[in-house]
Formats: C-alpha cells, structure tokens, sequence
C-alpha cells in the first residue's frame, strides 16, 4: 500500500516564512483565532486524520467502488465511517461563517487540509468538498429561510451538497439544458430533466443531499441568460428541519468509469421534484459560477495532492529498488547493484515531481491568500486588487497544476517500471485518478479561454498588469543581489516576454478571432511556468536569507535552492531564456 507523510515542514516554510501567514492572518477579522499554535494544532490532527483513517481507504475503495441498490447508492466499504469522523472532528465547519455554526477560520486553512485529504483518498475528499461549495452559493444568494434551512446543515456536514450541471446533450455549453422547473401552487417548483456525471449524487454517507440543479423555467429566453438555479433536497426537510418525506430525485445509474472510483459518479433523475428557486430567475448561471470558482480551486489543490502522493512513492522506491551500477561507478559497493535514485534520469523525474509538488504548494497558498482577503479583508483598494488576481489565477491554479500532476503522477509510475504498472503498489490509481482533473469544472481548454480570452484580452490586459507589476517590483528590488541573479535575470525576461506575447496574440486577434482559441492551451501553460518561476524566485530568496543567518536545518534550505535551480535550468530552460 502506498504511504504518506503530510508535508508540513514544506507547508509551514510556505506559510510562516516565504507568505507571512502569520502577518497575514494577524490582518484579517477574527484572525487572531488562526494563531500558530491553533494552526500548528490544525495542521498536525489534519496530518493524523488523512494518513490514518483516509489513506487506508483508498486502495479498497477504489477496488471496491460504489454500489446501487434498490435506487440508492453505498459508498464503499469503511467511507461512512469516515466520514462520521470527520464531522465529529469539526472539519466541515472549519473555515465557515460563525453564523451558520461555522468556525470562522482563514479558508487557506481549509484549503491546506484538503490537499492532505487529495495526497490520500482522492475519491473520499469529494463527498464533503462538493459541500463546501455548495453552501458557498446558499450562501451568497440564498433566501433567509434558505439559509435557515440548508446552511448549517451543510457547515456541520450532516447533509451534503451536489452541484448538477451537465446533461446527457450539453456539458460546457449549459445555454441547451433541456431540465425544466414548472411554477407549483405553494410557491415551488416542479423540476424534472436528467443529469450525468454528478460527483457523489448519491450515497450513504450522510443524512441528506442537497442538490443545486439548473433549469429553465417556461418563460425564459433562450441561451445561457435563461438559466436559473434551484435547491432539490434529496429528502423534503420538515417542520422540524429535519429529513422528511423523499423527493422525486434519483440516482438512475452509476457510471463506469476510469477512475476516483470510490466517489459515486450519478446519472440523476429529477421527476417532478420539488425544488426551491435560488436568486433570481434566469440569472442562475451568476449563482452557479461562485459554487464553480471555488470548485475549480479545489480541483487544482487534487492536482497539487496527487503529485504529493506520487512524488513521496516514488522517492521511496528508487531508495530502496536496486538496479545497475551508476555511470561514474559504484555509489553502494556493498549491495548487488546501486539503488535507481543514483540514476540521472530517475532523479530527473523526482525532481520534476518535487518541483512542481513544491511550486504547485506554493501557488495554491498564494491563491489562498487571495481569497483570504476577498472573503474577510477591510480594505477596498486591497480587496479590488486580490479579486482580480484571484479572477486571474484560478484558471492557471484548475488547469496548469492538473496539466502536471498528470505528467507528474505518469512519471512516477515511469519511476517504478513494471511495478508501477501494477496494482498492488497504487501508483497506477493515481494517474487514473488524476485523469479526471484535467476534464470536469471546465476542461484545460474551457479554463484557457477564461484565462486568455476573458480575464486577459477583455481587460484589455489590466488584470495580467497587477501580476506582472508584482514579479517586476520583485525584480528591480533583487537585480542588484547577486545571489538571486540566477533566478531574478531569467524572470525578468520572462516577465517582459509575457506582456509581448499577450500584446502578438491581442493583435492577431484582431482581425482573427479563432487566434485566442488557437493560443490559448500553450498561453496558459506558460503563464503557469511563469507564475511558478515567480514564485520559486521568491522561495530562493527566502531560503538565502536564513542560510546567511545560519540555521541547524541547512540540509531543508539547500534543497529549497537546488529545487528551484533545477526547476528554471530544466523545467523552464525550453523557453529559451
């Protein structure tokens, strides 16, 4: 069974030394509570909980799969167990409103628990990661009594959410959804359509779901501005707002699938089920998208988590595995052979999974920031500016870090040979799992569209500006400092190269539209390089800075430098710079 040490050292480096998180946090309202001691404390149960009980779990989940019976599905074998834990733990409520029973905590805090529930049991993480979402559009455009009703359910985790877009006809292009909402006598209406791959549409695991579907209701126009947004509770809440009487909801078959086995992945039925409008009518595509946003952050964190994963096996077994003797000669003279990890190129694949496991952390706690301060900052000017960051990397964040943690997962079977090809060692889950990350909330091509088309070329590159203002402050600040100018000279390039390539495409553009969706897939695929040499740039100068001071923990900040060295002289060298 493949095993798992949560990072932390690597996670507190991030957050404490090269992000201030401690600063950060000492910022915001109610911050005080994410204290270093409540973080620390947070971070090491986080740890326990996804080795011991989620970890586990994956192997015999993924073997075992989900099962409907008598038009309900069970989760496999020891996930409903799980889970109960994990709500008697307080997770769900960690990074919630107080006012719907949540904790109030920073949501980066949330967001690091979840890569160590991605690094261990992928298909596990969906059920209450979809929740969170969920609760996020109740949230922002949920009645009073909506709220009353599903919010401090979903924030405790005793009910959980889904969000139903796709239909068997339409996936990306929702504007055909044939799903019908008819108005009833008490003020509800009558949903009835089908939905497919809805990620844990059905299960055991806790007491209800529910369900944010889109629709159409009989007067709407035509095309995505008719789209509204209902809530269809898997069980009708009673007076008492608990379960009660089950709705016309369910699940009509599982799919067959390649991966993420373990999550129940629904064909879903909505025969004249009551549901409960959500904002306004025809706008809820609006509604929708704030439950996407976050959606997609998350699926970049499973990016970030697989690559953990795979990186940590990998690096065990080429320790362990003997094979051949290294080129300039015996490393190991008292074994049969020498282990792989002396081999230049097993080291290159290590280092490949190291660097973008390192990087890809790096990114999704600077993100985290971001949404930190959109969520719960004081200042507008400081809010305005973390928005539209955060409008600018969430596509880079969903689709550059799953792009590479399929790479990154591939390689490690390539690590293992044959092994890996096996099932016993789980190296080969992982790629499967991590196949699905690069298709579902918007595919890499969908999220490089956003990118280049929408956040990039219709702001007429302002949005890209306060990001690469940033990586040229951090330039001009550090050009003087020798022993960065092996990572500051290639970013600056980088950096100014960036503006010019936006400014060729934007162009071209111009007189050709279909130049945006021709560039866009290698557009955002460089952003992401670039994005990650920024911050790689950032994490040399940190780890310079405490090797000068001089520290018992060398070893960890030499390593942080070869890193980098190794991620611009290998990883970015191509472009040429």
């Amino acid at each position: 069974m493949p095993d798992y040490q949560a990072p932390l050292r690597d996670i507190r480096f991030v957050m404490d030394e090269m992000l201030d998180y401690p600063t950060h946090y000492a910022r915001l309202p109610g911050g005080e509570d994410a204290s270093p001691d409540v973080v620390g404390a947070i971070l090491e149960e986080g740890a326990r909980f996804a080795r011991e009980v989620l970890l586990p779990l994956n192997q015999s989940g993924d073997r075992e799969g989900c099962r409907l019976e008598g038009g309900n599905v069970k989760a496999p074998s020891g996930f409903k167990a799980a889970y109960a834990q994990f709500v008697e733990g307080g997770w769900p409520s960690l990074a919630a409103d107080p006012e719907h029973g949540g904790q109030g905590l920073p949501h980066s805090l949330a967001m690091v628990l979840n890569e160590m529930i991605c690094s261990t049991n992928l298909a596990w993480g969906m059920y209450p990661g979809l929740s969170h979402g969920a609760a996020d559009a109740l949230r922002h455009h949920g009645t009073d009594e909506q709220k009353a009703t599903y919010l401090t359910k979903l924030v405790e985790g005793t009910w959980t959410g889904t969000m139903c877009l796709t239909e068997p006809h339409c996936g990306t292009d929702l504007g055909l959804i044939k799903t019908r909402a008819v108005p009833t006598d008490d003020g509800a209406f009558a949903i009835t359509g089908t939905k497919i791959f809805i990620s844990a549409g059905d299960h055991d695991l806790a007491e209800n779901i529910v369900h944010l579907v889109l629709a159409k209701l009989p007067d709407a126009p035509e095309g995505s501005k008719g789209i509204s947004l209902f809530a269809v509770p898997k069980y009708l809440p009673n007076a008492d707002g608990e379960p009660g009487e089950r709705n016309g909801v369910v699940c009509g078959s599982l799919e067959n699938k390649m991966g993420i086995h373990g999550n129940a992945t629904c064909v879903m039925n909505f025969d004249a089920s009551k549901g409960f409008l959500v904002g306004a009518p025809n706008k809820g595509l609006a509604c929708m998208f704030t439950m996407m946003n976050a959606a997609r952050i998350g699926v970049g964190i499973q990016g970030l988590g697989l690559i953990e994963a795979s990186f940590q096996n990998a690096l065990a077994y080429a320790r362990d595995r003997l094979q051949m003797r290294a080129l300039s000669g015996a490393k190991a003279p008292e074994k049969v052979a020498d282990p792989i990890i002396v081999h230049p190129d097993v080291r290159r694949m290590l280092l490949t999974q190291k660097a973008f496991a390192e990087g890809g952390r790096m990114l999704v706690l600077y993100t985290a920031q971001m949404i930190d301060i959109v969520e719960h900052g004081t200042d507008a000017a400081e809010k305005e500016r973390a928005d539209t960051l955060l409008g600018l990397l969430t596509p880079i964040v969903k689709a550059f870090l799953t792009e590479v943690g399929f790479e990154a997962t591939n390689e490690g079977v390539q690590v293992f040979g044959g092994h890996g090809f096996i099932q016993e060692w789980g190296m080969e889950q992982l790629v499967r799992d991590a196949r699905i990350t690069r298709l579902y909330e918007g595919t890499t091509g969908i999220q490089a569209l956003d990118l280049l088309g929408r956040k990039v070329l219709m702001s007429q590159g302002e949005s890209l500006k306060v990001f690469t203002r940033e990586i040229h402050k951090f330039c001009q600040a550090e050009e003087s400092n020798p022993e960065l100018a092996e990572f500051v000279r290639p970013l600056a390039k980088l950096n100014q190269e960036w503006g010019e390539l936006t400014m060729s495409i934007g162009m071209k553009a111009m007189s050709d539209r279909e130049e945006v969706g021709a560039a866009s897939v290698d557009y955002l695929m460089y952003a992401g390089y670039v994005t990650l040499a920024y911050l790689f740039a950032r994490a040399a100068k940190q780890a310079r800075a405490v090797l000068a001071h001089g520290t018992d923990e060398a070893a960890f900040y030499r390593a942080k430098l070869d890193t980098a060295r190794f991620y611009y002289q290998r990883l970015v060298d191509f472009i040429g710079v």
